[in-house]
């Protein structure tokens, strides 16, 4: 199997994450906008941009995990992971699907294995970077558009028992913030402008993504998903969005001054995610001098995260071993997951001769 390549699926509610592996490595990787809860239909139009990049896809062997399952399309989880194992296997020629411990169930067996299978993404991506270095201890935090992953690592293990997004949720180990898709609202209750501090409009009117774009920190690729009005992403009209956070114009200021605002914002999230990880190093009694293994399109804030005496990593260097295509490194680092599955079903398949 390993000989003819792999192709490892993270199938979200925003996006569908592909990567490529074979002779031994990751050698493509892709991201596709999936709004996956106006229906399995955006499913299809992703598996078909997959198709058009790959035509050889339904050569390879398919592993697959997901998070998709949680979209409001569908009644509850348990059919969640049915129905997309279904479409999938519909698309693809015998999907195997991550389940943790179980073995790669198929997509005939998934709705028996629906607790292992999702959401279990992040434990994908965590077991490929905890064997890739087991001589370390750390933890990999995978910051993406709508979520961060902060999950713990020792001696080639990821530790502690949570499995399920609600239990996740519950020790800090998953956190809804991420740098494209989350609302601001969400980020605070009130905020600085020109040094007085305002109440935050509870409302859709901008997003992490013009944070971002304004600070010039998101890459113009990752940044996939309509604005939250709608309207274009240049400078002006994100000020404007910004704007209306607080109840005004993008007129009522100059763009140093919505700089300044939108790095207020970046503050106010930076703060969350340096708690949240405080939370999950002492969970896990992590020493200074362990290692953060940074993923996600936002590991370009890993830097500042850092904790003092931490070593950085990144996975698409450290772990998937991507060293000479910059383009490559900076999809394999989004797509995480997809990069996980692939190699975790070709190393489980070379070792059991299949």
């Amino acid at each position: 199997m390993p000989e003819r390549g792999v192709i490892g699926w993270d199938i979200g509610g925003a996006h569908v994450k592909a990567a490529r592996w074979q002779h031994g490595r990751i050698v493509d990787a892709a991201q596709w906008p999936c709004a996956l809860w106006q229906g399995l239909d955006r499913l299809d139009a992703a598996l078909a941009e997959a198709q058009a990049r790959w035509s050889d896809l339904a050569a390879h062997a398919q592993a697959v995990t997901m998070t998709g399952e949680m979209v409001d399309l569908f009644e509850h989880r348990e059919q969640g992971v049915a129905r997309i194992a279904a479409r999938l296997a519909d698309a693809l020629p015998a999907p195997r699907f991550f389940a943790g411990d179980a073995r790669w169930p198929l997509a005939a067996d998934a709705a028996a294995h629906w607790q292992r299978i999702a959401s279990a993404n992040w434990l994908a991506t965590a077991r490929h970077a905890a064997r890739a270095l087991p001589g370390a201890e750390g933890l990999l935090l995978d910051i993406g558009s709508t979520t961060t992953d902060l999950i713990g690592f020792r001696r080639g293990h990821v530790l502690g028992e949570s499995r399920s997004d609600a239990h996740r949720l519950a020790t800090g180990e998953l956190v809804y913030h991420g740098v494209v898709r989350t609302p601001l609202c969400a980020l605070a209750r009130r905020i600085d402008w020109q040094g007085r501090p305002h109440n935050v409009m509870n409302e859709f009117f901008a997003t992490t993504a013009d944070v971002y774009r304004l600070m010039g920190e998101l890459d113009a690729e990752h940044d996939q998903h309509p604005s939250a009005d709608n309207a274009p992403k240049d400078e002006r009209h994100t000020r404007a969005r910004l704007a209306r956070m607080i109840g005004l114009d993008e007129r009522d200021g100059s763009a140093a001054q919505w700089n300044a605002f939108a790095a207020a914002w970046r503050a106010a999230q930076l703060a969350e995610w340096r708690e949240q990880l405080q939370r999950v190093i002492a969970l896990h009694d992590l020493r200074d001098g362990a290692t953060l293994v940074a993923a996600g399109c936002g590991a370009f804030l890993a830097r500042e995260l850092l904790p003092p005496g931490w070593r950085l990593a990144r996975y698409a260097e450290a772990v998937a071993r991507v060293a000479d295509d910059p383009a490559l490194r900076r999809w394999v680092q989004v797509g995480a997951p997809a990069a996980a599955v692939a190699s975790l079903y070709a190393e489980e398949a070379l070792r059991c001769g299949s």
